[in-house]
C-alpha cells in the first residue's frame, strides 16, 4: 500500500473551534512509492515506471555486495545480514541501506539503497583489535 505524505499546515481549528478542511482531495504527486524488501538470494530486480516517465530498478533479490576496499572495488558473496534497520528486517534478512552484512572479506556496511538504486555497495567495516 502505497503511503500518502502530505499534512496539514499552519492552524488546525478556525477562529470558531470548528475543524478545518482540507481545500483539495490528495494529488498522487503526494504519494510514496511501495517499499521493496531485498533480501538475500538470486538476483532479482524489477523495473518500475516514476514520476516524470522515467525508470527506477528495485532491487528483490541479490547474493553479492560491491565492497569499498581502500582504492578498489571487489564484488564479494553475501553470507547474512548481521544487523539492519528493525529486529524484524534482520530475521527476515532484508537488506536496507546502513544494514550490516557478513561477507567474504568481513563485516560490510551498505551503502546504496537497494529498493531504489538496484545495486547493493558497501564499505568494510574496521576489524576492532582485541
Amino acid at each position: 500500500m502505497d503511503q500518502y505524505h502530505e499534512v496539514l499546515k499552519g492552524k488546525v481549528r478556525r477562529g470558531t473551534g470548528a475543524k478545518k478542511v482540507k481545500n483539495r482531495d490528495k494529488k498522487l504527486a503526494h504519494v510514496g512509492g511501495t517499499f521493496v524488501a531485498t533480501k538475500l538470494g538470486e538476483r532479482k530486480a524489477k523495473v518500475v515506471r516514476v514520476r516524470g516517465g522515467n525508470r527506477k530498478v528495485k532491487l528483490q533479490r541479490e547474493e553479492f555486495i560491491n565492497v569499498s576496499l581502500g582504492n578498489e572495488v571487489k564484488r564479494v558473496k553475501i553470507k547474512r545480514v548481521v544487523k539492519s534497520n528493525n529486529a524484524d528486517f534482520t530475521r527476515q534478512s532484508i537488506i536496507t541501506k546502513g544494514a550490516i552484512l557478513e561477507t567474504d572479506v568481513g563485516m560490510v556496511k551498505v551503502t546504496s539503497r537497494p529498493g531504489q538504486d538496484g545495486v547493493l555497495n558497501g564499505v568494510l567495516l574496521k576489524e576492532e583489535k582485541s
